[in-house]
C-alpha cells in the first residue's frame, strides 16, 4: 500500500463521518481504479436483475465462469449460477406472498453476476454501497440556478452471497466498511470464521473443517494410506486442503504424496503438467480435490485425454458435490469418485417452480435465454446475433425436465435458507421497531445494518423453516 493510501486509511478512523466517507471513496479509487460516482452516472447497472420492493436485498451469484485472460466472464453456469439465482427469486416470491412474515412489505432485489472472479465481484459490489457514500453536490447548479434533482441511489439492507469463498472474502471487506450484513449460501473457507475481520459476514453452510474431516473418514474407510491433494489457488481450495492436511497429520496413518495447486489463471498446458506430476507418484491413486467446478472439469478432461481413465480415484469437496456439469461427457473418468455435500433437503416446491419456467414467464431473469440455449442445445434468434449453421433453432416450446435432464443443484436449499434468514430477521426487527404498523415505519427507513445484523444472529431456523428443511433445529452461523 502506498503512503498516500496509508494516510487516507488513517484519516477514515480519526475524523468526522463526512470526511470518513470521502476517505473511503479515495480508497475505492486506489483499490479498483475508478470512483463509485462513475457507477451512478451509468444509470441502470448493466448485467443485473432489478426487482422493485420496499426493502431491497443484494444478490451475488456466479452466473458465468471466469473468462480467458483479459475477459471477465465466460460460459453460462447452469447449476451453480441459474439454479441458485432462481432459488433466490423463488424464495422472494414465497416471502412476498406470505401475509404474516413481512406484513404489507415487499422484498425487492438487485442481483449481480460475479463471473466466478473475486476482482470482478469487487467492482460489482460497489453497486451495493454507492447509496452510502456521501457526495458533495453543493456547488452543482442547473442552468436556471436551481440545485439539481439527483435520484437517490438504491440502498440494499443486506446481501445474499457470494458463492466462492475468495469472492465472499473480497466482498465482505467492502460491505463491512458500510455495515451491510451478508449471508453466504456456499462459502466454506475457515478464514471467514474470524469475526474480528468479517464482522458482518454470516453463512448457512458449515466451514471446510467439517468436510475435511469427512474426507479423511472416507480415505480411512477405503483403506488408503498414500494420497495426493489438488487445490484451486485461492481461499477455498488452499484452506480446504490445509484443513485436510492438518486433520490427517493429527490422526496419523496417512502419507501425502504430493500437494498440487492449480493456478488462478492457468496457462496453456497447465493441466497436462498437473496430470504428469500426479503420475510421478502413480501409486497414490487417491486424489483429494478442493477445486472450483471449472478446474475439476479441466482435470477430468485432461486425465481422459492422457488415457488415464480409471486410474485416479477422486474424493471431491462440495464444489463438485452433486453437480453434473463437471462430469458431463466424461463420466467414465469420474467413475468411482466420492463427493461431499452438506446435509440438505430437496425442496419440492422449487422443483415445481423451476421446471415450469419458460422464455415467456421468466423474463425477469436476464440470463435465462442463455441458460435455455445451453440446456436445450439450441439457438435463439436475437437481433444482432448471427444464427449458427448446424445448430437447431429453439422453438420456445421446450420444457425443463421433459426435454432436458434436471436435478436440483445441491446448494439450492441453502440459498433459500439465506433469503429466509434475512426475511425472518427483518420480521423480528419490524415486530420490535414497528409494533402494530403495516408496512415500513420510520424507524426502519432506512434499515440500519448493524441493527439488522443483531437480528440475523438471533435467527433460529426451527422457528420458520422446520417443514421446509425437514431437519433438526439449528442456528445461523456467525462464523
Amino acid at each position: 500500500m502506498t503512503s498516500e493510501a496509508r494516510s487516507s486509511h488513517r484519516c477514515c478512523w480519526l475524523t468526522s463521518p463526512s470526511r470518513y466517507r470521502t476517505c473511503l471513496q479515495l480508497i475505492w479509487v486506489l483499490l479498483v481504479g475508478f470512483s463509485p460516482g462513475s457507477w451512478a452516472q451509468q444509470g441502470n447497472q448493466p448485467g443485473s436483475i432489478k426487482i422493485e420492493g420496499d426493502i431491497k436485498l443484494g444478490g451475488l451469484f456466479p452466473m458465468h465462469s471466469r473468462g480467458p485472460a483479459g475477459v471477465p466472464c465466460g460460459e453460462i453456469k447452469r447449476e451453480k449460477g441459474i439454479h441458485r439465482l432462481e432459488a433466490m427469486l423463488y424464495a422472494l416470491d414465497q416471502i412476498n406472498s406470505d401475509p404474516d412474515l413481512l406484513p404489507n412489505i415487499t422484498l425487492g432485489a438487485r442481483i449481480l453476476d460475479t463471473c466466478s472472479r473475486d476482482t470482478y465481484a469487487l467492482e460489482q459490489s460497489l453497486t451495493f454501497v454507492q447509496a452510502l457514500i456521501q457526495k458533495d453536490n453543493s456547488d452543482v447548479r442547473c442552468s436556471n440556478g436551481e440545485p439539481p434533482i439527483i435520484p437517490k441511489p438504491e440502498r440494499v439492507a443486506g446481501v445474499i452471497g457470494a458463492s466462492g469463498s475468495s469472492v465472499s472474502i473480497m466482498v465482505a471487506n467492502v460491505l463491512r466498511l458500510f455495515a451491510i450484513p451478508q449471508i453466504s449460501y456456499a462459502s466454506t473457507a475457515p478464514e471467514l470464521s474470524d469475526k474480528s475481520r468479517y464482522e458482518f459476514f454470516s453463512r448457512v453452510v458449515p466451514p471446510d473443517s467439517y468436510q475435511a474431516q469427512a474426507m479423511l473418514d472416507i480415505v480411512k474407510a477405503m483403506g488408503w494410506n498414500y494420497v495426493s491433494t489438488l487445490a484451486s489457488e485461492g481461499n477455498y481450495g488452499e484452506s480446504g486442503v490445509d484443513a485436510f492436511l492438518q486433520i490427517s497429520r493429527e490422526a496419523g496413518g496417512i502419507c501425502i504424496a504430493q500437494s498440487i495447486k492449480i493456478p488462478r489463471e492457468p496457462r496453456p498446458g497447465e493441466f497436462e503438467k498437473i496430470i504428469k506430476r500426479l503420475m510421478e507418484t502413480s501409486n497414490a491413486r487417491g486424489v483429494i480435490i478442493f477445486a472450483s467446478e471449472d478446474d475439476i472439469k479441466r482435470v477430468l478432461q485432461t486425465a481422459k485425454s492422457a488415457n488415464l481413465t480409471g486410474h485416479f480415484l477422486f474424493v471431491g469437496s462440495d464444489s463438485w458435490g452433486a453437480k453434473s456439469s463437471p462430469i458431463q461427457d466424461q463420466e467414465d473418468v469420474a467413475e468411482g469418485a466420492v463427493t461431499i455435500l452438506p446435509k440438505r433437503a430437496s425442496i419440492d416446491g422449487f422443483d415445481q417452480y423451476f421446471t415450469s419456467r419458460s422464455l415467456e414467464n421468466n423474463r425477469r431473469n436476464i440470463w435465462f435465454a442463455e441458460f435455455w440455449e445451453d440446456d436445450f442445445k439450441c439457438k435463439l434468434t436475437r437481433p444482432g446475433i448471427k444464427y449458427e449453421l448446424g445448430r437447431r433453432k429453439c422453438t420456445g416450446e421446450e420444457r425443463i425436465a421433459q426435454h432436458s435432464q434436471y436435478e436440483q443443484e445441491g446448494k439450492v436449499q441453502f440459498v433459500i435458507d439465506a433469503v429466509y434468514a434475512m426475511a425472518h430477521a427483518l420480521h423480528s426487527m419490524h415486530m420490535d421497531l414497528c409494533p402494530g404498523f403495516m408496512g415500513v415505519c420510520d424507524k426502519m427507513d432506512p434499515v440500519e445494518g448493524r441493527d439488522l445484523l443483531h437480528y440475523i444472529r438471533a435467527v433460529n431456523f426451527n422457528d420458520f423453516l422446520i417443514e421446509r428443511l425437514q431437519g433438526p433445529e439449528r442456528n445461523i452461523q456467525s462464523r
